[in-house]
């Protein structure tokens, strides 16, 4: 019983819940950019060590694959989009921080098919998982900066700036009634 247990703890992040096959793939690419950023390792020598990594078969390969290639061969333009929402330059960032950050801004900006508050879900919970102390509050002021400063913010939909979002005014439940 208590192997269980231990086994259930083991296969679940923090708040309980089991991993997504993204989710891996997003933990997987986040390790491959740690090898690229330190070791100068390549794309394909990334991918042939990952493979043979435990519990990369249950991560979505495709999705992995276009993770860690897109950001490689678009770092530079992911770095310079990145850099007016940072408070310090992107070379002076955590290995860590900057991986989750390039991922992030990867999938908003050529990735249109993942919601955005998935997105920044998502490298949030890396950044706990993986990051220092202040990491994952780090990563959701820079990317909510970036999502507020997109066309896909509606500021009547930001419960922050409007807290009657999302409510229905009492008018217009007198009349559904």
């Amino acid at each position: 019983m208590a192997e269980k247990a231990a086994t259930a703890r083991k296969a679940a992040p923090r708040g309980g819940a089991p991993k997504n096959a993204r989710r891996r793939s997003r933990e997987f690419a986040l390790q491959g950019l740690y090898q690229w950023q330190l070791a100068g390792a390549g794309i394909t020598e990334i991918k042939q060590h990952l493979a043979t990594v435990t519990g990369f078969d249950r991560a979505d390969g495709e999705y992995f694959s276009a993770l860690l290639s897109g950001v490689i061969n678009h770092a530079a333009g992911l770095e310079e989009a990145l850099q007016p929402h940072l408070d310090r330059k992107i070379a002076e960032l955590s290995p860590i921080e900057r991986s989750i950050l390039l991922i992030a801004a990867f999938e908003l900006s050529n990735l249109p098919e993942v919601p955005y508050r998935v997105v920044i879900n998502e490298a949030v919970e890396l950044a706990k998982e993986f990051g220092g102390d202040n990491s994952s509050k780090f990563v959701n002021g820079v990317l909510g900066t970036i999502f507020r400063q997109s066309e896909l913010y509606d500021p009547k939909e930001d419960k922050r700036v409007n807290p009657d979002a999302g409510k229905q005014k009492d008018s217009e439940t007198t009349k559904e009634q």
